[in-house]
């Protein structure tokens, strides 16, 4: 098998590999200060251990973006057929030489290693400060992240060999900067007297203040009857010691899906450390409304809630280290669902190497749905105004993952019955624009063609220094955003935002892959190239209206087709069941 050898060859060259001789040192990654918001605190003890990946070049990834957009792409011949693990490592593993050349180094230097990644292409070593300092030609450094008080052991540039940097991607973490994830919805508890009451004899009225299950699977046509294919799966991504409490899922079910037996549950994985423990007080709000609407929308379809630890190497708050894990399970979720994000994209230099590990998934089966975050703090402006000419206007800054390639991101939609003769406009707080790293894809470039069009006819945007006009456009789709009631430490409330409409869009996916499976076909994979084609853009709702303003700027407008503020629209199921052959 491929996996095999890929892998007995890497640890192989890594036992028998002659020393690297003496070479000049060149630097690889370099930046003249810590990101905004982190200040340097003191030198980092010489014997603290350091847990360092190293991304080793890989193939052929042109191709393995080729094939994930052939498998995706409902035009094409390959549609539905995933590649095998040992197909993906194919593109992706290094090459013997580069291999040989790594090995060499590190046995020179009496340094182990051993693979993360299934192809062998990202490797781990573990080694104190003092040697790292040696290694790498750097100075590793404390640095302090003002708003939160956490910790970092970073260095502003490192070098390498000049033979080696032909052969490595980056060492990492070592000049990321990345904040704590951010996503926490303000949850307002509710007064038994505004509480909605379950029922259809309650819509549409109780849905103009309060959503519940109920609203959304109206609005959207999504059907209550139980899923049956229990090898298809759910996964609800959680971080920042947000955990998903079994009691309030029961209060929730008890009183806004009768339908479901109140005891139903959910998996849990763990990673870095993580835990999801029971205390009702210790109940997270993101987590638990993650976690009740997808058991409460995705109708008897198994779902796993994954969680991340503190103690993750990776330097994106466990991030990484989710999508290896997922990479690395053959069981994986059909479907992920994450609420968290990054405050800006200027965040993470390693978005490239980030989106290459998110297609390698999505190639996979795995679908990824995601939040789409607003502008949310004083840093994250400050971060992309260094990087802006024109910083008093410039639009919000894009927030990774949501404006990542492989990745299908959700905005927000509100107003249900607000507006005469408009089902849904774009909430203010729905983020959208475009990616200041990644190029418009093939899949939406005559939408994002036609909607900057739009833009300049308006002659209220000025067409330079605003936003990057060539960038990878997002939201992708949306889903309503407000007023969402779940349940908290055993009390009714409401929260609002973007977290609640991914977990919803993910649960549509679920369902549908659900039925998929029972019809004994493949499941969805990576979304877009499919929800941009004609058949697919044909089973959304066209969301025209709104507009989403922060960062000191109106912001972007809503407009018929894709737009940056809700994408392509919201879920139609009845339309999606028949787009994807069902």
């Amino acid at each position: 098998m491929v996996l095999a050898t890929s892998f007995f060859a890497s640890l192989l060259l890594l036992a028998t590999a002659k020393p690297l001789g003496p070479h000049t040192m060149v630097v690889h990654e370099s930046r003249a200060a810590p990101a905004e918001g982190f200040v340097q605190s003191a030198a980092a003890p010489a014997e603290q251990e350091l847990t360092l990946r190293i991304a080793l070049k890989q193939t052929n990834i042109a191709g393995l973006q080729t094939e994930l957009y052939k498998v995706s792409d409902p035009a094409s011949k390959f549609y539905g057929q995933h590649l095998t693990l040992e197909e993906v490592a194919e593109f992706v593993k290094p090459t013997d030489e580069t291999l040989a050349a790594v090995s060499s180094w590190l046995s020179g230097n009496n340094i182990d290693a051993k693979p993360v990644t299934p192809a062998g292409d990202m490797l781990e070593i573990k080694i104190p400060v003092s040697q790292a300092n040696d290694l790498l030609s750097a100075e590793f450094s404390v640095f302090t992240h003002i708003e939160t008080g956490k910790t970092f052991i970073r260095t502003l540039q490192y070098s390498l060999p000049a033979p080696l940097t032909q052969h490595v991607e980056f060492f990492h973490p070592t000049t990321i900067f990345a904040p704590p994830l951010a996503s926490r919805p303000k949850f307002v508890a509710a007064s038994p007297a505004k509480r909605a009451t379950p029922g259809s004899d309650d819509l549409p009225g109780s849905c103009t203040s309060t959503m519940t299950p109920a609203c959304l699977q109206e609005l959207y046509g999504i059907p209550t009857t139980p899923a049956t294919q229990k090898s298809n799966t759910l996964g609800v991504a959680g971080f920042i010691d947000q955990w998903a409490n079994q009691a309030d899922l029961t209060t929730f079910l008890t009183s806004l899906r009768t339908d479901i037996n109140s005891s139903t549950t959910f998996a849990l994985e763990t990673l870095d450390g993580g835990s999801n423990p029971q205390n009702r007080s210790q109940a997270g709000v993101e987590a638990d409304l993650d976690t009740q609407y997808t058991i409460g929308i995705a109708t008897g379809v198994p779902v796993i809630f994954i969680s991340a630890g503190d103690d993750n190497p990776d330097g994106l708050n466990g991030f990484l280290d989710m999508i290896i894990l997922l990479i690395n399970d053959p069981s994986r979720p059909s479907v992920l669902t994450t609420s968290y994000s990054f405050q800006a994209e200027t965040d993470l230099p390693l978005s490239v190497a980030i989106c290459l590990y998110l297609a390698t998934c999505a190639t996979r089966t795995c679908s990824w749905a995601l939040l789409v975050p607003r502008c949310s703090s004083p840093q994250a402006m400050a971060v992309f105004r260094a990087a802006s000419p024109r910083a008093a206007g410039t639009m919000s800054p894009p927030s990774p993952p949501a404006a990542h390639c492989a990745i299908t991101s959700v905005g927000s939609t509100g107003g249900i019955n607000q507006f005469p003769g408009i089902s849904e406009v774009g909430s203010t707080f729905s983020s959208g624009g475009f990616s200041n790293y990644f190029p418009t894809p093939d899949y939406q470039a005559e939408d994002v063609a036609a909607y900057l069009a739009w833009l300049d006819s308006l002659g209220t945007i000025p067409e330079d220094g605003r936003f990057n006009r060539s960038g990878r456009g997002f939201p992708d789709v949306s889903a309503q955003g407000e007023n969402y009631e779940i349940v908290v430490d055993n009390q009714f409330g409401t929260v609002a935002g973007t977290s609640c409409s991914s977990p919803l869009f993910a649960s549509v996916i679920a369902l549908l892959n659900d039925e998929l499976v029972a019809a004994g076909k493949p499941t969805l994979g990576f979304l877009n190239p499919f929800l941009y084609s004609s058949v697919g853009r044909a089973a959304l709702n066209d969301v025209m209206f709104g507009d989403n303003p922060g960062c000191a700027t109106d912001g972007f407008f809503g407009h018929a087709g894709w737009d940056a503020v809700t994408g392509l629209g919201t879920p139609n199921y009845t339309a999606l069941r028949t787009a994807v052959g069902l």
